[in-house]
């Protein structure tokens, strides 16, 4: 059972919603030691000063900010206590906009929000309200001493509570070198809305798609541990000659791509029979 990290309450307007936040997603990234080849011992970092050269405990290291090539300004923890943020332990929704309207980059890291048995017909109400508005609840909240920006959003029973990046951490795009009015030929854009629809799906099944490195990790890793031969390396598949054609491109990609449907297809036919 999912253990809660946060509880505090939804507010907006006089409505106060109490709730527990939950971690919405697990991460599947292996985790290695590393380890001396000849030995197979642990290897151990010290914290070395780069004045004197020696290794220095944890209770004379210090925060400091460098301002300028070299030149550092020390906090203590008296300064940050000074900034900390008021824990109040609610979710004040400042405002409502459409889910549209936010750019996907500035969403980080989403949470669930359970409602307590208090709570449960206001958290019911406030995700049917924002899903028939298609809209989400932007808010303030405190977590462990820091400050988010947040969007409260719906997702099929539940509510989630998506940190925010701020908008300060979002490089410009305007730096880049984009093709901003680029001429496309009506036949090329014909072509490759047909390409993306014979590659459609009704529905998004994400278990469709395993992690298939972590499989492949893993089972060289069970192979060393049992003493079985190593799974066959796989071939590097074969290199892509340079795009001279793009209409001649989307054309055989749309023909691979109604042979692919059509086994497949064929596939679930024998497999229902």
């Amino acid at each position: 059972m999912a253990r809660a990290i946060w509880s505090g309450s939804i507010s907006f307007g006089l409505v106060t919603i109490p709730v527990k936040l939950t971690g919405a997603v697990r991460s599947h990234e292996l985790s290695f030691h590393m380890l001396h080849e000849k030995d197979d011992g642990r290897i151990k970092f010290e914290r070395i000063c780069s004045v004197d050269g020696k290794p220095v405990p944890w209770d004379e290291i210090v925060k400091g900010y460098e301002y300028e090539k070299g030149e550092h300004v020390v906090l203590t923890d008296a300064d940050f206590e000074r900034i900390d943020p008021e824990v109040t332990h609610t979710i004040d929704i400042l405002e409502f906009v459409e889910l549209e309207k936010i750019d996907s980059m500035y969403f980080d890291q989403p949470y669930y929000l359970e409602p307590t048995k208090q709570g449960r017909h206001a958290y019911a109400l406030l995700r049917e309200t924002l899903e028939q508005t298609a809209r989400v609840a932007v808010a303030r909240v405190v977590i462990r001493t820091k400050e988010y920006i947040a969007a409260v959003k719906p997702s099929g029973s539940a509510l989630v509570l998506d940190l925010m990046r701020w908008s300060s951490e979002i490089l410009d795009r305007t730096e880049l070198d984009l093709p901003e009015n680029e001429t496309l030929p009506p036949a090329e854009l014909t072509m490759a809305k047909m390409l993306v629809d014979s590659m459609s799906v009704e529905e998004f099944e994400p278990a469709k798609f395993p992690n298939r490195y972590r499989e492949a990790v893993l089972a060289i890793i069970d192979a060393r541990a049992s003493g079985k031969e190593l799974p066959k390396a796989k071939k590097a598949a074969p290199a892509r000659g340079k795009v001279v054609n793009l209409m001649d491109v989307l054309e055989r990609s749309l023909k691979e791509s109604r042979g692919v449907a059509k086994e497949s297809k064929g596939r679930g036919r024998r497999g229902a029979a």
